[in-house]
């Protein structure tokens, strides 16, 4: 971070293995008969192969295989909840010393892009042409995947620089931009395009003028952009109570130097309440905390039925943040400034196990879910969504709405998701978006109409 003079909270958290370190580490796997790792991995990493390889010190081979199943490894490594996935299910998690496979993924990536190993052999661009909306998760997996398949694929991005969420929405202590970037380099290098600052369903850039400019499938990895709101809470509209999405937005901003300190909404000092148990919350209370802020976590379920990883939470208690629990906002009582306008957050009247009290707040920040826009679907015709603006898809081909040659998935699809989870739910669009393209094109040829 360039801010470490005002504050060294923000410094990286991921403890990079040396080559020493690394290759010592991937010597401790059993290469179990039936790895039960690569069961625990959403996208089923080939684990014990790259181990092997980086266990010889064979590192460009470990890249390789890495290469065969995950397009953002060094993101991976990082952020994935490993505990619950490949490193829970190591055989060596019985005895407590799991092989720590994100740090190898993370290292092998690294050193990677460090040493500019790759050279990837990629077919030519014949196959077809792809439009991608968005470039978060599911958007650069489905451009990675689709340009190894010989298909020239195009990114549309609302935003000044790609990565979405990657680059937004988690904190620069768990995933440094500069990562982020380089992963991105390496989609590019893939002969990925980006459009960027070109919002679809804006400014006359829709489905329809996409396809008008001769793309063959068009896909949706547009993640859910919109924070849920806490409705039927009377003062939720009061100045001091925010979305947890906007302070993770506006530090990145500031770590990156594109704002001042003055635009982040939070003060060193403040009483800070976090509402909410999931990832979001536990990166906004972490990064109140790293900006000086008493912060606690308040949530309406027990800690068991928090779905925030557990090591988030470990990490929060160990950095002070405090939690109460099966806790419900119930009001948020201003300051009595007569214009309605300019009145601010007070205090917030709780309801938990020991019925209802207030406690003094000077912010509040929203944790609670998000919800995708309806900017693409309310500029096109023909594609459905559920009750909630959630995009229908069909199994086959697998992501395809129900307009054809428009795909979806990720979090647009599924619900907000770990970036893994949209990961393998990008990839199997990736291949539905491949076979549709094959065969429309096959239809064409022979000299049918599309059905």
């Amino acid at each position: 971070m360039s801010n470490n003079e005002e504050t060294n909270n923000f410094q990286v958290v991921h403890h990079a293995y040396s080559p020493l370190e690394a290759i010592t580490e991937a010597k401790r796997c059993l290469h179990c008969r039936v790895p039960q790792c690569v069961k625990g991995c959403p996208i089923g990493n080939h684990i014990p192969d790259f181990i092997h390889e980086l266990s010889k010190g064979n590192i460009g081979s470990a890249m390789a295989v890495i290469n065969e199943t995950s397009n953002l490894p060094a993101i991976c490594g990082r952020v994935c909840p490993h505990e619950k996935q490949c490193q829970g299910h190591c055989i060596l998690a019985k005895k407590g010393k799991p092989i720590k496979i994100g740090r190898l993924e993370a290292f092998i990536a690294d050193f990677d892009t460090d040493m500019n190993l790759t050279r990837e052999m990629i077919p030519q661009k014949t196959r077809g042409r792809v439009a991608v909306i968005g470039s978060g998760p599911a958007g650069l997996t489905v451009a990675g995947d689709l340009a190894r398949k010989g298909f020239a694929v195009t990114i549309f991005e609302g935003q000044e620089e790609p990565g979405g969420v990657l680059m937004y929405g988690i904190p620069e202590y768990r995933l440094p931009k500069d990562v982020v970037r380089k992963e991105i380099a390496k989609i590019q290098a893939l002969g990925v395009d980006f459009k960027l600052n070109c919002l679809v369903g804006r400014n006359g850039v829709t489905v329809d003028s996409i396809f008008a400019d001769g793309y063959d499938a068009i896909f949706m990895g547009t993640g859910t952009a919109l924070p849920q709101e806490l409705k039927g809470v009377p003062g939720a509209t009061l100045r001091g109570v925010s979305q947890s999405t906007d302070l993770l937005h506006n530090v990145n901003a500031f770590n990156e130097g594109a704002i001042g300190r003055e635009m982040v909404p939070l003060r060193e000092g403040e009483k800070v309440g976090v509402i909410g148990g999931g990832n979001v919350a536990m990166d906004a209370a972490r990064t109140a905390i790293r900006l000086g802020a008493d912060v606690t976590v308040i949530y309406r379920k027990t800690q068991e039925e928090m779905p925030a990883i557990e090591s988030e939470y470990n990490d929060a208690v160990k950095e002070g943040v405090k939690f109460v629990w099966q806790t419900n906002a119930v009001e948020f009582i201003g300051d009595g400034n007569k214009n309605k306008k300019e009145e601010r957050l007070k205090a917030v009247r709780l309801a938990g196990p020991d019925g209802e009290h207030v406690e003094p707040y000077d912010r509040i920040f929203l944790a609670i879910g998000s919800r995708p826009a309806s900017r693409i679907v309310s500029t096109t015709n023909g594609i459905d969504v559920d009750e909630k603006g959630y995009v229908i898809v069909k199994d086959r081909p697998c992501g395809m709405t129900t307009r054809p040659g428009v795909f979806a998935g990720g979090d647009v699809v599924h619900r907000p998701q770990t970036v893994v989870l949209a990961m393998k739910a990008a990839q199997m669009v990736a291949e539905g978006i491949a076979q549709y393209v094959d065969a429309i094109k096959l239809l064409r040829d022979i000299g049918m109409k599309e059905i």
